[in-house]
């Protein structure tokens, strides 16, 4: 009898022990449960929408694009930016020491002015083609862009359009570069520079303006930008201040 209840409160305590186990086991899955949940939650983007992500880049490329091209089809928003400044191709580098030799600075110096005016008529007519292409942005660019670099957004507009932008931009600035007879000086500087040289230069004109002028509109577009993630003043709507809100 006495061997029969040793028996049963060992197998009392096993019982115990079995289930204060299998309980403990199950509160620290319960827990390792919520924890994951709590920080899949947490690390969710501030509780931010795939649709706020997009709305907030969306946004702030249509700012930065405003801004940048508002900016630089003023006066001088070429001509005066020593940083996008559009110089004599530098296969007409030649030609322009040679003229400046002979004292023709001032033929050269129409021609530059000619070329950065053309840039800044026709900054002012680019908007919509920029925000026709902000608008194909895609969610899963949209998490990259949000968690790259101060110039992500920028970068991936760039890469993403260059190649339509060019072939949209150049006849903008074909009429440009007619509007304020760049034309007329470049072909007065060729004249005068094959009076000197056998061998003339042959640029294409329109082909460098754009090019230049895409890289100062996209310079600016990225400054813009970094201005957006960082400084609080420069997140004018709601959206920007969702997004981008506490992420500098």
């Amino acid at each position: 009898m006495y061997s029969e209840n040793k028996k049963m409160k060992r197998i009392f305590l096993l019982f115990v022990v079995a289930t204060l186990t299998v309980n403990t086991l199950s509160a620290q899955v319960l827990k390792g449960i919520l924890d994951k949940v709590t920080k899949t939650t947490q690390s969710s983007d501030n509780g931010l929408s795939n649709d706020d992500i997009i709305s907030g880049l969306k946004e702030a490329l249509r700012v930065g694009t405003d801004s940048s091209t508002k900016k630089l089809s003023k006066l001088d928003g070429f001509f005066g930016d020593a940083a996008i400044k559009i110089l004599m191709p530098e296969e007409a580098k030649k030609m322009e020491k040679t003229l400046r030799n002979f004292g023709m600075g001032s033929l050269v110096d129409k021609a530059i002015l000619s070329m950065n005016r053309a840039a800044e008529d026709a900054a002012n007519g680019v908007g919509n083609i920029f925000w026709d292409a902000i608008k194909q942005m895609s969610i899963k660019d949209g998490l990259q862009i949000l968690r790259g670099d101060d110039f992500a957004a920028t970068n991936y507009l760039k890469s993403m359009t260059t190649a339509q932008l060019t072939e949209k931009f150049r006849p903008v600035i074909g009429k440009s570069l007619e509007k304020v007879d760049a034309t007329k000086y470049w072909k007065d500087v060729f004249t005068a520079y094959n009076k000197f040289s056998g061998t003339p230069v042959n640029t294409d004109l329109n082909a460098y303006v754009t090019d230049k002028a895409l890289g100062g509109l996209f310079y600016n577009i990225s400054l813009q930008e970094q201005k957006i993630r960082k400084d609080p003043a420069a997140q004018v709507t709601d959206i920007l201040k969702k997004v981008f809100g506490g992420k500098s």
